[in-house]
């Protein structure tokens, strides 16, 4: 049985689907990828079935990472075959736990920064869609920071369901 693990920014086109390229590179070199499914979407449907933003994928393919990408909006249906949703800021975190159909649903929500030891007081990805190429590597570095902890998060669910 699959452990799933779905990452949620506004539009799927920047923030999401980099985590997702990030977090995949991460179970593969853990060895799971055949164990852990990684997915991405957006909490509106604006930019459903376009590639990510050039930017994302000119960081991605710079930083070592895979980069292809269709954009897709979040359904509150797709909770029950989630483990984990992580949202990328605390806009994103109310929203889906408001979408969540059932408590349990909205515990499976978190911050991807909560999993970063250094996140400091913001523990927000910021948006980089209005800036510029700086402001997507600073995004990636924050997203491969929280990626270690989130791996290790799921290793350990992971031992709890096989033990």
């Amino acid at each position: 049985m699959s452990y799933r693990v779905c990452f949620v920014c506004t539009g799927n086109i920047c923030r999401s689907p980099m985590a997702e390229s990030v977090f995949r590179a991460r179970v593969e070199e853990a060895g799971l990828d055949g164990v852990v499914e990684v997915d991405s979407a957006g909490t509106g449907g604006w930019h459903e079935g376009d590639g990510a933003d050039s930017r994302t994928v000119a960081v991605l393919e710079a930083g070592g990472y895979g980069s292809g990408h269709t954009a897709r909006r979040f359904r509150a249906a797709w909770f029950s075959r989630l483990d984990l949703v992580i949202a990328l800021d605390s806009g994103h975190l109310r929203d889906l736990r408001r979408l969540a159909p059932t408590p349990e649903d909205a515990d499976k929500v978190r911050l991807l920064r909560s999993y970063d030891p250094a996140v400091g007081d913001d523990p927000d990805v910021p948006d980089p869609y209005y800036g510029r190429l700086n402001d997507f590597e600073a995004c990636l570095e924050m997203v491969e920071a929280a990626s270690h902890g989130l791996l290790a998060a799921v290793q350990r669910e992971l031992e709890g369901r096989a033990a």
